[in-house]
């Protein structure tokens, strides 16, 4: 049955309490809203009312073993959904909260399994965005609330985009304009030892590992490079991230970006060697775009941002990701970026949405 989808727009720092308010009385109800962080769009629902987070599976076509992240806004509210917090957990919230840090921690039993995908664990934050830190105010419980698209689809950092892919699907959207980081929370388990890395994110481990004077281990699967069997948070175990175009990867060991624009080039002519295609589209930086104007037939050539700010590529990451699809590129070369900082974060979703992967 077809919803009808409420848009509700306030400004992202002074968040309208009037909407806030008409937003919270949906949830209260058991109902489903999209909302801004300061990562994505998460779409929303009370972590009580078990019918409600069902709600955000079926609309999401999400699968049920992948956890949705806790969103609270008060260390109350951490101490009513979680147990036993180690101290080095509280040395990372100190520093991080509110902001896009994720911890897993033991779960309360109070909270519905439904939440956790059946584990025994959380996944829990305090969210940096005004919008969405009133609106946990002014319903007062937790909110269970992963990113607000078809799963497997690249994440929403618009309203816009949530509208595309919900549509109909879900009671409402707060519309507070473009989220401030593009990516979304950085995970990390914090009941291992050593703390383990299960998604790169917003927050660059190298600062994480700062405040625990420890390194953070970083398995393949935060790399993109495989997917973990168990999902303790999510973006481990499925597909994410991909647009309906066939999108190729081209990375370098060495972060050479001379011999990646060269394959990318020679991969192009490969093809059109064979084919009078038109629907190639390449990704590129500020840095590289001008190589490719030899390339004639390319549709688009998008630029994602500078090799000297990885924050404006992370930023710009999800919106290029549904732009190819709206141009109507069929296959898609991007480049691959450095993995120090957010550039972990980058590679780890252009991995995930790739449909496969060049290493020169």
């Amino acid at each position: 049955m077809r919803i009808v989808t409420l848009i509700l727009r306030t400004d992202p720092l002074n968040p309208s309490r009037e909407i806030l308010i008409q937003a919270a009385r949906i949830l209260l109800n058991k109902g489903i809203v999209a909302f801004p962080t300061e990562t994505v769009y998460g779409l929303g629902a009370i972590i009580y009312y078990e019918d409600a987070v069902e709600k955000i599976f079926k609309a999401k076509m999400r699968p049920p073993d992948n956890p949705l992240i806790i969103h609270i806004s008060t260390l109350d509210m951490l101490e009513e959904v979680a147990l036993n917090i180690p101290e080095d957990a509280y040395s990372l919230i100190n520093r991080f909260w509110p902001g896009p840090l994720t911890l897993i921690l033991p779960r309360n039993p109070r909270v519905p399994k439904i939440v956790t995908g059946g584990l025994d664990t959380i996944a829990v934050r305090m969210p940096g965005h005004p919008t969405a830190l009133e609106l946990i105010n002014v319903v007062g419980y937790p909110i269970a609330a992963p990113s607000a698209n078809l799963s497997g689809r690249p994440s929403p950092v618009t309203a816009e985009h949530v509208i595309r892919d919900l549509m109909g699907r879900i009671d409402a959207v707060i519309d507070a304009g473009e989220t401030f980081f593009g990516v979304e929370s950085t995970v990390v388990n914090i009941l291992e030892d050593p703390p383990t890395l299960l998604r790169p994110g917003a927050y660059p481990v190298e600062e994480i590992e700062k405040v625990l004077g420890r390194k953070i281990a970083i398995p393949d699967f935060a790399r993109g490079l495989k997917y973990s069997e168990v999902a303790l948070a999510p973006g481990m175990k499925y597909r994410h991230y991909s647009p309906e175009a066939k999108l190729i990867l081209v990375e370098s060991a060495t972060d050479d970006y001379s011999v990646v624009v060269n394959k990318i080039i020679e991969a192009v002519r490969d093809i059109y060697s064979v084919s009078t295609s038109s629907d190639i589209c390449i990704v590129s930086s500020v840095e590289t775009s001008s190589y490719y104007r030899k390339l004639e037939k390319v549709k688009a050539v998008l630029i994602i941002g500078s090799r000297r700010n990885l924050y404006e590529v992370a930023k710009n990451l999800f919106k290029i990701l549904r732009d190819v699809d709206n141009i109507g590129c069929k296959i898609v070369f991007v480049e691959g970026f450095p993995e120090t900082g957010i550039g972990l974060a980058v590679m780890n979703r252009l991995r995930k949405a790739s449909s496969s992967i060049i290493r020169v």
